[in-house]
């Protein structure tokens, strides 16, 4: 199979819509949750328990698997797919998150407060920098060994080529919203270059290697918390076309304020092509999931669900809690009684209280599972809540008790 998008209902006066993503290892019904695989695993959980669970599809991390094990082993072991043994539809990003995340000291979590704007070299308090950018790519310091790197657009294609994900991610320069407007401007400039640049290469990677499963790409929408530089960066890769190529979808990048995240996806939705898909990058919280697709986001990812998951926050209808304080010590009861998970058809709260007190490693698995599943199953109500035509219902009624 090749790749495309069909859309399929739509959100009365919204732009909210539900779809479906063809790709060479299946299909992905949307709004969908894509799990992440930061090195081509989610952490603790088999690929078949995934599978079970529900998740359509992964995503792991170009940055961190060019710098271990080595992209072109992932590529002599048949691709990411057969080498994490996962069947089905895989994302990579480009690699220019963690660049930069890691490289000014923000790790995941970026400025999310555009009123601390302080100038064009931002960095987190008592950090150093370890990662530089010029027009033509960033060079950065590893963080597992201090080596030195250099990530171009050529460079990233080639390592997401040697994956052999499904879909893959331009290039892109993250600011934060701590960044001046001047810089972003210059920024957007650039990272508009360099998704050119990406279309190109991808283009003649795809022609030099015709007897591969056929690769997408998308474009990474940047442009902060500015709706004239969304708009612009949206039009932009809009009309991109290289070889008589053009992006296959759209990712939606940068640090958002959470206020405004619906604002900037639905400026983001009116103006990029309707009949290709939008991916929102990096949300996994429940009010997010509901204002992003309302907006016409099609499908996210976030770490978010496993990393809480192994500090023992777990979710539930009721709200996210934590399952090691003394409160759940004698609660025998799942950890949702809603929830259809493997974790909660076979343990207690109780269990998985001891499990985290006595640092036990099983426990990783149990929440993770649990989390994911939660995450995934929410996603798919959503979508089957707009096909029925009782999304605003549904908003109210979950968000109502998993809030209050």
């Amino acid at each position: 199979m090749s790749f495309g998008f069909e859309v399929g209902s739509r959100l009365d006066g919204q732009l909210g819509r539900t779809g479906v993503i063809t790709t060479p290892h299946g299909q992905i019904e949307t709004p969908a949750f894509i799990a992440v695989g930061t090195k081509a695993t989610v952490k603790a959980v088999l690929p078949e328990s995934m599978a079970e669970l529900g998740a359509q599809a992964v995503l792991a991390n170009a940055y961190h698997l060019y710098l271990q094990p080595g992209s072109d082993i992932v590529e002599s072991a048949g691709g990411l797919g057969r080498f994490m043994n996962w069947p089905g539809p895989t994302f990579t990003d480009s690699g220019g998150f963690q660049v930069m995340s890691l490289g000014v000291g923000f790790k995941k979590v970026l400025a999310m407060d555009a009123k601390g704007v302080t100038g064009d070299d931002v960095i987190a308090a008592g950090k150093e920098r370890m990662a530089h950018v010029d027009d033509d790519g960033v060079t950065f310091k590893s963080h597992l060994d201090g080596t030195m790197h250099r990530f171009t657009p050529e460079v990233s294609m080639k390592v997401q080529h040697q994956i052999g994900a499904d879909i893959i991610f331009a290039f892109d320069e993250l600011t934060t919203l701590m960044n001046t407007r001047g810089y972003q401007e210059q920024s957007l400039a650039r990272t508009q270059a360099w998704a050119q640049r990406c279309l190109a290469e991808h283009s003649r990677l795809l022609a030099a290697h015709p007897d591969r499963p056929q690769q997408a790409l998308f474009g990474v929408v940047q442009g902060a918390q500015y709706e004239d530089l969304r708009r612009k960066a949206c039009r932009d890769l809009a009309a991109t076309e290289i070889d008589g190529r053009h992006f296959e979808g759209y990712g939606i990048g940068g640090a958002l304020e959470k206020e405004n995240l619906g604002t900037i996806v639905g400026w983001c939705a009116e103006e990029l092509p309707e009949n290709r898909p939008r991916h929102l990058l990096g949300i996994s919280e429940p009010d997010d999931f509901f204002a992003a697709i309302a907006a016409g986001a099609d499908t996210f990812d976030c770490v978010s669900p496993s990393r809480v998951a192994r500090n023992a926050a777990l979710y539930s209808r009721d709200g996210r809690f934590n399952v090691n304080t003394a409160a759940n010590r004698r609660n025998f009861g799942p950890v949702d009684e809603d929830c259809d998970c493997y974790t909660c058809a076979h343990y207690t709260r109780a269990y998985l209280h001891h499990l985290f007190k006595a640092k036990e490693m099983v426990v990783n698995t149990l929440a993770t599972i649990h989390n994911e599943r939660f995450i995934v199953r929410l996603v798919d109500d959503i979508r089957d809540s707009i096909r029925t035509g009782d999304f605003e219902a549904f908003r109210e009624e979950f968000l109502g008790r998993y809030y209050g």
